[in-house]
């Protein structure tokens, strides 16, 4: 079953035959189930960890300047490791708290460590790029800093971070294949134990056009609510 054999078109062919995707299939369900569960760690924690380093920075709500940059050493460190070494350094974690060093579950953790970092920064950069008119609009009115946040920053963000969630999610995806060769299964594990480890070329294309069409989806979602939320806007 791999290209030395057999031809190429032959090759592309078997990639969608039942025999491959009754291996592909369930790999899709793992890998969907670590990217869901990831994308909701990774909005809430990325959301308030990059709201925490925006009000906190010098010229936020309530300027904190060391506590701004020890916690943006913390992410910029966490930032720099690759995410292969990030999944080798959390999976010990995930055998302390679930008791297994394998499987999806316990990947989600290194997951979720590896993409928040990057979510916070864009989140921060995109309420950055809030007018500051507005902002001070709303505080000469009197506004608290909670419903400043809830009720302007966020609302005229939105179409940003619409965007550098798309950005994320396609992050956590990427990462989810890597981290099937660390025993997370999914397409990534499949790809590699079977399409590349024993050159079955025909499952390594199958599960590398999943992937692909998964990214190219959560693109397509994200450009539409993005360009939707600011056309409404814009008629508003």
């Amino acid at each position: 079953m791999n290209l030395h054999n057999r031809g190429g078109f032959e090759v592309i062919k078997s990639a969608f035959g039942p025999e491959v995707w009754a291996i592909v299939a369930p790999a899709i369900l793992d890998t969907l189930y670590m990217t869901v569960l990831t994308m909701i760690f990774t909005l809430v924690l990325g959301l308030f960890l990059g709201i925490v380093l925006m009000v906190t920075a010098e010229e936020g709500l309530q300027p904190r300047p060391l506590f701004n940059k020890a916690l943006g050493a913390v992410v910029n460190v966490l930032r720099s490791l690759p995410s292969m070494i990030l999944i080798i350094l959390t999976l010990p974690l995930s055998r302390l708290f679930i008791g297994k060093a394998y499987g999806p579950e316990a990947c989600i953790f290194a997951l979720v460590v590896s993409c928040v970092p990057m979510f916070a920064r864009l989140v921060e950069s995109s309420i950055l790029e809030v007018s500051k008119g507005k902002i001070e609009a709303a505080k000469a009115m009197g506004t608290p800093n909670i419903p400043l946040i809830t009720k302007v920053l966020i609302p005229e963000a939105l179409p940003s971070l619409i965007r550098a969630y798309t950005i994320a999610v396609i992050a956590i995806i990427s990462v989810t294949a890597l981290a099937g060769s660390f025993g997370a299964g999914g397409l990534g594990d499949v790809a590699v134990r079977f399409g590349y480890s024993r050159f079955k070329t025909d499952i390594l294309i199958a599960a590398v056009l999943v992937l692909v069409i998964l990214v190219q989806v959560v693109q397509f979602i994200g450009d539409g609510l993005s360009k939707y939320i600011t056309k409404k806007r814009f008629l508003i």
